[in-house]
């Protein structure tokens, strides 16, 4: 999880030069520089930081998400996935159109998109790591899950190649489990709901 980069227009008619800004002052060019240590420890309190913010904000949604994550990750990585492809190359095209006369309308939108779904479900994804790991060690509760995961985050952080692979493989099953979850919600999950044919009632 890292802030995604923001950028302004300079000039009168919005096709002048494009300057990179970033959330906090820190982007990923930021985390190329800084030393594996200072990426470590932001790393684990970003993700520690979104992971109670998203679970707080939806405490319905964001806790099945988890679950979900959880019982089956292979399929939620597989559904996810291309999600995670969707969502980046929203946000990177606004990016990259912002500099234009349209980017005012639909460059800043995307990016805005972009930077919160990713990094959200993303942190999603490292809750429901914590959360198996926390399994394991019989303590299977969601606040040492968001402990774990921003561990795991912040262990990541101290190689730039494994936090790129680890963040992806949860941005991949936070966002694979929401929708997931999203598509399940029209449908009976429950026994009580299930109608039941007139000849086999009691």
């Amino acid at each position: 999880m890292w802030p995604l980069d923001l950028c302004s227009v300079s000039g009168a008619t919005g096709t002048g030069s494009v300057t990179p800004l970033t959330i906090g002052g820190l982007g990923f060019e930021t985390l190329e520089t800084i030393g594996p240590l200072e990426r470590a420890g932001f790393l684990f309190a970003g993700t520690f930081v979104f992971a109670v913010v998203v679970l707080g904000l939806l405490q319905g949604y964001a806790p099945r998400t988890v679950t979900k994550a959880r019982r089956s990750p292979v399929i939620s990585i597989c559904v996810g996935l291309p999600g995670l492809l969707v969502v980046g190359g929203l946000g990177s095209t606004g990016y990259l159109i912002l500099g234009t006369d349209l980017g005012p309308f639909f460059g800043i939108p995307m990016i805005v998109l972009g930077g919160t779904i990713v990094p959200a479900f993303t942190a999603l994804g490292f809750v429901a790591f914590g959360r198996s790991i926390a399994a394991r060690l019989s303590r299977d509760r969601l606040s040492i899950g968001i402990v774990l995961g921003s561990l795991l985050a912040g262990i990541a952080g101290f190689s730039l190649a494994l936090t790129v692979a680890v963040a992806g493989f949860a941005g991949a099953l936070g966002i694979g489990a929401g929708v997931r979850v999203i598509m399940a919600t029209g449908g009976t999950s429950r026994p009580d709901d299930r109608t039941v044919p007139p000849a086999n009632e009691i």
